[in-house]
């Protein structure tokens, strides 16, 4: 079965075809070229930014590990009404006030274990693009001038409208706007380069001195980047109209050929049932539910959990109940590492996991169906625990099992995480603590027992006392 993806162009799932010749095999295809509008760095990002931000990571992982090579890009939008604002507010120049959040951000990917992508353009390292573009779209006589600043005439390019269905709009050219976002249901030309202002940081160029608009940034990146037609271009669907819509104009009025092949949105995410706002207090940066005690795992985990192109309803209810998903897979680890032996294997073990990687593939096919590829997912896990509780595990069995869980982990991302390991823990002194906590249970001391055990529980380590002895994890 190939894999499957649907189109925000076409409103149909379709064949995934880098390059757009069918090929035998994936091994066939050329380099999967795919770029991620990435963040305007003038805040935090919230919940609902990483809920795309993952859904790229997820894809991009799952296309690596279908056996497609990836080349992505992500942009960094360093220069636009936001940052400058945000600049003169603090009184700091554009580059520091954006490289402080430039970091933040980077900082954040890590925590949630998103993979780093091979490019990160920065829009104000990408001037010289811009300019190309613009003088394209000039010398087509797509672009005129009011007050100094160069605007796109949509009534020059015939197809305005396709990617987010405007047909049934009216379409009035002429109406400018200068700022760089704007009402769902407006239709305007857009700026492409505006005239420099007083206190705005301005680049000189043939057609006068100024700073690009928002709309043009990603298109020339992507040119920069790649030179030609792209495979994927994702996004939310908040970007589909206005930025995507204005993305495909200009690229395809000024240099002639398909922008991109595959267009892919994730859905809103909401918080508490309804749109996030910091007024009804259900606003949500990775930072503030890191400080709420929340685990970066918990939040990844479930950001995958619903199909990216339906909402997802965010609570802090769901991160609980993600925390104890993700304690079943550990409890699963822990007994995998505990079998000793060296028994036969169990082909049991070998037809269950076989079976599992033929059904996540089949669904992951399905337009990336990651939430059915997690019900899989748990069932091949309780058939592996039934054949523990059987004692029908040999260490073969074991080790077998593991290398399927890291296989899939490699699009999940959240079962072997790197936060949660032991850095930071003083796993020695844990363990004279438990060994000290035995020796007080044998000699009767219940309440140095039970001390020891409220110690380690505020210090966010777990006890578990099992027919084999007590083993330690971290709470999640």
């Amino acid at each position: 079965m190939p894999l499957k993806i649907y189109n925000t162009m076409s409103g149909v799932v379709e064949e995934f075809i880098p390059g757009g010749d069918k090929k035998e095999r994936i091994a066939d295809y050329p380099t999967v070229n795919m770029y991620s509008c990435g963040p305007t760095v003038y805040s935090y990002a919230h919940i609902g930014n990483f809920r795309t931000f993952i859904f790229n990571d997820l894809f991009r992982r799952y296309l690596k590990f279908r056996g497609f090579t990836v080349n992505h890009a992500m942009n960094i939008t360093d220069v636009d009404d936001k940052t400058i604002s945000g600049a003169l507010a603090e009184n700091v120049s554009l580059k520091e006030y954006t490289d402080k959040y430039i970091g933040i951000f980077f900082d954040d990917l890590r925590t949630l274990n998103i993979e780093p992508v091979e490019h990160t353009p920065r829009a104000t390292e990408s001037i010289d693009a811009m300019i190309d573009l613009v003088e394209r779209l000039d010398a087509k006589g797509i672009v005129y001038e009011k007050d100094g600043s160069r605007y796109f005439s949509i009534k020059k390019f015939g197809e305005y409208g396709k990617l987010s269905r405007l047909d049934s709009r009216e379409i009035r050219s002429g109406l400018r706007y200068d700022t760089d976002e704007y009402e769902k249901d407006d239709i305007r030309d857009f700026a492409l380069w505006k005239a420099g202002k007083e206190n705005e940081p301005s680049w000189d160029t043939p057609f006068g001195k100024g700073r690009p608009g928002w709309h043009i940034e990603c298109s020339a990146m992507v040119r920069k980047v790649f030179g030609t037609t792209i495979d994927i271009h994702t996004g939310g669907v908040d970007l589909i109209f206005p930025h995507h819509e204005n993305e495909i104009a200009q690229s395809e009025a000024a240099y002639g050929e398909k922008f991109v092949r595959y267009w892919v949105h994730a859905e809103h995410l909401l918080v508490d049932g309804s749109k996030m706002s910091k007024s009804k207090g259900n606003f949500y940066t990775l930072r503030d539910l890191l400080d709420k005690g929340y685990s970066p795992r918990a939040i990844r985990y479930l950001l995958v959990t619903a199909h990216y192109r339906k909402q997802l309803n965010f609570t802090l209810e769901g991160l609980l109940q993600a925390g104890q998903a993700l304690q079943r897979i550990d409890n699963l680890l822990l007994r995998l590492r505990e079998i000793t032996g060296n028994s036969d294997e169990n082909l049991v073990v070998k037809t269950n996991s076989d079976d599992f990687i033929k059904k996540f593939i089949e669904s992951m096919d399905d337009d990336l169906n990651a939430s059915r590829g997690l019900g899989i997912f748990f069932e091949y896990l309780h058939s592996i625990n039934s054949l523990l509780d059987e004692g029908r595990i040999a260490k073969v069995d074991a080790e077998r099992v593991f290398c399927v869980l890291k296989r899939i982990d490699s699009v999940f991302g959240f079962i072997f995480f790197p936060e949660e390991t032991d850095a930071g823990i003083d796993a020695e002194r844990i363990e004279a603590l438990i060994d000290e906590r035995n020796r007080s249970r044998r000699e009767k001391n219940f309440k140095r027992s039970d001390e020891i055990r409220d110690i380690l529980l505020d210090e966010g380590i777990v006890l578990e006392d099992t027919k084999d002895g007590t083993r330690w994890k971290k709470k999640k």
